[in-house]
């Protein structure tokens, strides 16, 4: 079993081949290829986790939609003041199909 911890929108995410993961939006048409850096690399009883070996590993993902996220609903409120705020939020989200993790 490979797999491999990238470094993907301000998080960590464990991906192996043909895995599909959501992300913050990444620059990119639908059908494109981008590169994931690589955190940490486990081929079978073999972990590689220094820099100088991850340099060389490239994990690559095709772009598959871009989408948003559900919406989540953001109040204030003071009490006796009167004072009340109500904001929503939908972030900004990429699927993408995991293609390869060449060492």
């Amino acid at each position: 079993m490979v797999y491999a911890i990238v470094r993907a929108g301000g998080r960590q995410e464990k991906v192996s081949v043909g895995d599909f993961v959501t992300l913050n939006r990444v620059a990119g048409a639908a059908g494109s290829t981008i590169e994931l850096p690589a955190l940490l690399l486990v081929d079978g009883d073999k972990v590689t986790s220094s820099a100088a070996d991850l340099s060389k590993v490239t994990v690559t993902a095709e772009v598959l939609e871009d989408l948003r996220g559900p919406k989540i609903v953001i109040q204030k409120y003071k009490n006796k003041t009167g004072y009340k705020k109500r904001q929503g939020h939908r972030q900004e989200l990429t699927k993408v199909k995991i293609t390869g993790i060449n060492a």
